[in-house]
């Protein structure tokens, strides 16, 4: 991993978990990852492609942690999820009322901008796409936008997620976290502040796994679609956290150059 260490690469490790972790939901379900990967039930020899694509992630996702073949599986990855991503496009564009399909379009690019940095990372120095690593880190604030007017317009669903038992109450905590998408957001386009607005914004992202996601696996084990929203939420998790390891790697070279 280029001789970085272990802290420095906690957003690479991240990101392959996730992969093996929606490689492993496709592999026992048959199914792709719920509401996020979409592909319709009459697309042709849909469930032999749900292993197929299942396969893909848990390999790829393994190959990232193997120094020698993490940059073919950052690519594989950024790949399949490049490919998720466009699916959602049809829908956005027929629709101009509903902007669910945008918010799912941005969470599976937010995988696309992960993969991309960890590609660009793991590049050699100097090359084109090494020297674009930083632009593919920006690109995640049009995410983050997303997940901040996803809250807007779904405020009464998200009101239902967020525990009760939190204080001071889950109307302060919708609104801290929409606000927290859009001052993340503002931070990882501007630069100004990123490392720490990265930082937050991967904590904001992890605690929704712990508090919203994995309860409710717990409550409904035998659902696939809990375990395909963990598996999406910690997808996203470690590709924010990837970009904000290089967000950071980036603010320390800073003074050098």
């Amino acid at each position: 991993m280029q001789n970085r260490s272990f802290a420095s690469n906690l957003g690479l490790y991240a990101y392959a978990a996730a992969a093996i972790f929606l490689g492993l939901v496709g592999l026992f379900s048959g199914d792709f990852a719920g509401g996020w990967q979409r592909v319709d039930p009459t697309v042709p020899f849909r469930e032999p492609l749900a292993y197929f694509t299942a396969g893909i992630e848990l390999a790829a996702g393994l190959n990232l942690l193997w120094s020698r073949t993490a940059r073919a599986g950052a690519l594989t990855l950024t790949i399949v999820y490049a490919i998720f991503t466009l699916l959602w496009v049809p829908r956005m564009l027929a629709t101009h009322t509903d902007f669910d399909p945008t918010g799912n379009f941005f969470e599976e690019f937010s995988l696309v901008a992960g993969g991309a940095v960890l590609f660009a990372s793991l590049s050699p120095p100097g090359s084109p796409i090494a020297r674009r690593e930083s632009l593919f880190a920006r690109l995640l604030g049009l995410s983050a936008i997303s997940f901040g007017v996803v809250h807007i317009y779904d405020m009464p669903g998200l009101l239902n997620f967020i525990p009760s038992w939190i204080p001071p109450s889950q109307l302060f905590w919708a609104w801290a976290t929409t606000i927290g998408f859009f001052l993340a957001a503002i931070a990882i386009l501007s630069g100004i502040k990123a490392p720490l607005a990265s930082r937050l914004l991967t904590l904001e992202i992890v605690s929704f796994e712990l508090f919203v996601w994995i309860p409710g696996l717990w409550a409904n084990p035998h659902q696939h679609f809990f375990w395909a929203a963990n598996a999406i939420s910690v997808a996203i998790a470690g590709a924010v956290w990837a970009v904000s390891d290089s967000i950071c790697r980036a603010a320390k070279r800073a003074p050098a150059n």
